[in-house]
């Protein structure tokens, strides 16, 4: 209950149109959204059943050297409206998805209008925000555009984490020269985003041959 009150006082800040304070640079373990997909064309959160609300889902990394408590976290997208507020407890290294149907379940449980993540694939921007003490402090934001909310493409850090972003494109290749690249990998829920991808060269058909003489 102590979350919703404080998520419905942010909506209370923005209509207001006062700002909402950032998070210190400084504090204590670090969240970062590390893999988003927008446009989901199959069964992503694994229930069976293909929706493209539910099957949407962002992925979340723990990229510092504690356990962080994500009781007071949650995630918006690109209208500022709170779309799933975080349990559990992530340990450093440690991956945390939220899919499209957890941000449905959370919206309808809280009150809040009912839409899921609701990315759209045009382009949108993700956003992880933390509740502390009558404070909302933005912890940080991702835009991403068109090329990179097609379908079954997820726009991660790579690796893990970092300020490079690229498209894991192997259900969809990016053949364009814009960046985020692709990397013809699969996506990589809830895992490090790692591609397994042998390299290869080509040869022609004489001196494979001549290897076996």
């Amino acid at each position: 209950m102590r979350l919703v009150a404080s998520l419905f006082a942010l909506f209370l800040v923005m209509l207001s149109g006062l700002p909402v304070a950032a998070r210190p640079a400084c504090a204590a373990g670090f969240l970062r959204i590390n893999e988003v997909m927008a446009g989901p064309t199959r069964d992503w959160n694994n229930d069976g059943v293909f929706s493209s609300r539910d099957d949407e889902w962002i992925e979340i990394v723990n990229v510092g050297v504690a356990p962080i408590d994500l009781a007071s976290f949650f995630v918006m997208d690109g209208d500022s409206i709170p779309r799933c507020g975080l349990t559990g407890v992530l340990p450093p290294g440690g991956h945390r998805v939220v899919t499209g149907k957890e941000s449905w379940d959370w919206e309808r449980a809280t009150g809040h209008p009912a839409f899921g993540l609701s990315l759209a694939n045009s382009g949108d921007r993700v956003t992880l925000w933390e509740v502390v003490g009558a404070e909302t402090l933005f912890v940080e934001g991702v835009t991403f555009g068109s090329q990179s909310g097609a379908s079954d493409r997820a726009l991660a850090r790579f690796p893990d984490g970092t300020d490079t972003w690229i498209l894991f494109d192997k259900l969809n290749p990016y053949t364009g020269t814009n960046p985020p690249l692709g990397n013809k990998c699969d996506p990589t829920p809830g895992l490090p985003n790692a591609c397994d991808i042998t390299p290869t060269r080509a040869v022609t058909w004489g001196s494979l041959k001549s290897i076996y003489r």
